[in-house]
């Protein structure tokens, strides 16, 4: 997968509740080469749950995606993973296989990073998938499940050995879940110890961050997943930067409602006049600006696009209210 990588460079990471047709749209628009769908529960596919296979649905005028599956058994995997490749077709660039997640939720069930405690069983399931599918498959995992106890280099090494075509790596234990700072580091050491492509993630918030990830790991592709939370923008930023010239500026207040606006419209169009999963990209997109504060409780009451518009209406009016204090 080395040249697929050459030509994608950076990934928009598969996050629950985020990673819908919609982010995934304005995100590819901004700059990200390839993206995810949210992760995917191979038991709930096998269940032929229609929410579940939702998941999977392409936006308008989507060409690929990426899909993350998790669970831990090795034949419903498998079975999984050779039902998304006959559905999806050409429309599937990789499959995925989360065991990274460190949600209590997912680990609780023997899930995501759970598996980094069972790198037996962890490598039976990629076995077991490469062997269902002609299509690449590929392991996300962290850099290790215990805090202070770095296992991801042996790990990266066993899931290479197990049939995996690339590793990303989140540079967090799954004990740490998202507190304190990625340890890049490790992204490097599991570079020196595999052959097959290494996609860094952690902690990339912008253009100098990426070029940043690359030059101290020597990663292949840049994976982004929070900070591009109310920020497609980060894409362009990094792209940008990767390629050696000028950033685009930052979004102003104008530009992130906006966006919100249009995001919210996007949403609309899967989710039909019930879009209150749009609540948290508000907070996100929003975050900081005149009267945003005092908008939470209306965003947090807000379920249809003619809710979200009104009070994106009020913020433009202090946006300009503030605008013209300053003239």
């Amino acid at each position: 997968m080395h040249e697929f990588f050459q030509k994608h460079r950076l990934l928009l990471a598969p996050m629950a509740g985020v990673s819908d047709e919609a982010f995934r749209a304005l995100c590819r628009e901004q700059g990200a080469d390839l993206a995810f769908t949210e992760m995917v529960s191979a038991k709930g596919l096998s269940y032929a749950n229609e929410k579940t296979r939702h998941l999977l649905a392409l936006a308008p005028g989507e060409d690929q995606v990426a899909v993350q599956l998790f669970g831990h058994e090795p034949d419903t995997m498998a079975a999984q993973a050779a039902w998304i490749e006959q559905e999806m077709g050409e429309s599937l660039a990789y499959l995925d296989v989360n065991m990274g997640c460190p949600a209590r939720k997912i680990v609780s069930k023997g899930d995501g990073s759970a598996l980094m405690r069972e790198p037996e069983l962890a490598a039976s399931i990629v076995r077991a998938i490469r062997a269902a599918v002609a299509h690449p498959v590929t392991v996300k995992f962290r850099r290790g499940w215990a805090m202070g106890a770095e296992t991801a280099p042996d790990f990266a090494r066993r899931m290479e050995d197990a049939g995996a075509c690339a590793v990303a790596v989140h540079g967090r234990f799954a004990e740490q879940l998202y507190r304190g700072s990625a340890d890049w580091g490790v992204i490097a050491r599991v570079k020196e110890a595999v052959d097959v492509p290494v996609i860094g993630n952690g902690d990339v918030r912008g253009g100098a961050d990426a070029v940043a990830l690359t030059a101290r790991t020597g990663c292949d592709a840049v994976m982004i997943a929070r900070g591009a939370e109310g920020n497609p923008w980060v894409f362009a930023q990094a792209k940008a930067a990767l390629a050696g010239v000028p950033e685009p500026p930052a979004p102003d207040a104008r530009e992130r409602i906006a966006m919100a606006r249009r995001h919210a419209r996007l949403l609309a169009r899967r989710e039909g006049k019930n879009i209150v999963r749009m609540r948290k990209h508000a907070m996100w997109y929003l975050a900081g600006l005149p009267g945003a504060a005092a908008a939470r409780a209306k965003i947090n009451a807000c379920v249809s696009v003619e809710d979200f518009d009104r009070v994106f209406d009020e913020l433009l009016e202090c946006v300009r209210a503030r605008e013209a204090d300053r003239a």
